[in-house]
């Protein structure tokens, strides 16, 4: 078995510390997302033998076609796990920018179908469908799509909320891009079993993401088909447990309780089933005390919900030693997860911590192939290859 390891491009900026926003709203780093910046962080994720990184969506970041695009010419064999919102664009307009991102970089397309969980943030975008509603549209979206790859002359769909009449492509993407989905609701279980290469969880403890797995095998054999499954977490990997716990302690001790307070305020109104479980984790930031330490957030061996208290999305990290991140990563593969989305603080630093640390351990335990996207013999690189962050 060879899992799949992939990064995360922070289209809104980067930083030292935690983020505040996302997911909805306002998000940004003292590390502006240049693109400077961002071939630096396509590099790092390179260099350290990551597959892909994946891309968000939204009104606080950057677009995520342009962005990527932008960085193809600056990479050899990363992928790009690009964010696509069904309902901002023609289906057919998306199979089309597909096929084309598709031929001209030479097969690097993956994409994260994003459904959209906030309505308030939909209508800014023109979006009035309600979040069941949205749902709905999006199977209609990727069936229209997945029919211009594959079917054989013009495309005719009349559904509910679209409709294409003679739609077709000059070029058929080769291969296809693998579609990844996400979502906890039911309305987001029944897209994801018809229509998803790949389901995506975010961090929760190991027996409820077992939980969800089961339930979305259930529903995908019930449509004959089979699906591959990943995990989208952050990471704080050091050589000793003791230094990882203290980087997390730094972390929350420079957090501002009135920042956390505003955003808990902001994420509990949140539609996004999700979002919810995320918030469950940590009690909706009611017990927030830096003073009592990051431990005191350890929801599971190793895995953290600090993120959770600012960053709206994926609020868990697995935080230790390279060899427990190695193992809480086995005990996840275990329950059947193929693909890993990892981030972290700042994206370009801990790239290299992951990838000098925690990948020479699972190769060693047979988890990943030694020649799976092998990092190239450079250390210490990010340590002058970063634009500093500023005096704010």
């Amino acid at each position: 078995m060879s899992l799949h390891f992939h990064w995360f491009l922070p289209t809104y900026g980067d930083s030292r510390n935690l983020m505040a926003g996302g997911h909805g709203s306002d998000m940004s780093g003292d590390r502006p997302a240049t693109l400077r910046y961002l071939k630096q962080l396509a590099g790092a994720a390179e260099v350290n033998g990551f597959e892909a990184v994946l891309t968000p969506t939204g009104m606080w970041c950057e677009d995520a076609w342009l962005s990527t695009a932008m960085l193809l010419e600056t990479t050899d064999t990363l992928k790009f796990l690009v964010a696509m919102r069904p309902g901002l664009t023609s289906p057919t307009l998306a199979a089309q920018m597909a096929a084309t991102y598709q031929w001209q970089s030479q097969g690097r397309l993956l994409l994260n179908v994003v459904t959209g969980g906030e309505s308030s943030e939909q209508r800014a975008f023109g979006d009035f469908l309600s979040k069941d509603a949205r749902y709905e549209r999006c199977g209609e979206y990727l069936d229209i799509v997945r029919r211009l790859w594959t079917q054989e002359g013009p495309v005719d769909f009349t559904g509910r909320h679209l409709r294409v009449q003679g739609a077709q492509l000059a070029r058929r993407p080769d291969p296809l891009p693998p579609v990844f989905f996400g979502g906890s609701s039911a309305a987001a279980g029944a897209v994801a079993s018809k229509f998803a290469d790949t389901y995506l969880t975010w961090g929760e403890k190991p027996d409820a993401v077992a939980a969800k797995l089961n339930w979305i095998r259930g529903l995908a054999a019930a449509e004959g088909r089979e699906l591959t499954y990943g995990i989208r977490l952050h990471v704080i990997s050091r050589d000793t447990s003791e230094q990882a716990w203290a980087e997390a302690d730094r972390l929350l001790g420079a957090l501002d309780p009135a920042v956390v307070a505003g955003a808990q305020q902001n994420l509990a109104q949140s539609e996004s089933e999700g979002q919810k479980r995320m918030l469950e984790l940590h009690g909706g930031g009611a017990a927030f005390n830096a003073e009592t330490g990051a431990r005191s957030l350890e929801i599971y061996p190793n895995l953290w919900s600090g993120v959770g208290l600012v960053r709206g999305g994926a609020g868990t990290a697995l935080v230790g030693s390279h060899d427990q991140v190695a193992d809480r990563i086995a005990e996840y593969a275990a329950l059947g997860l193929d693909h890993f989305i990892l981030s972290g603080y700042p994206h370009v630093e801990e790239a290299y911590h992951f990838g000098e640390g925690v990948r020479p351990r699972l190769i060693k335990r047979g988890l990943l192939d030694a020649d799976d996207h092998a990092p190239e013999p450079v250390r210490g690189a990010f340590l002058t290859s970063y634009e500093p962050a500023s005096a704010s």
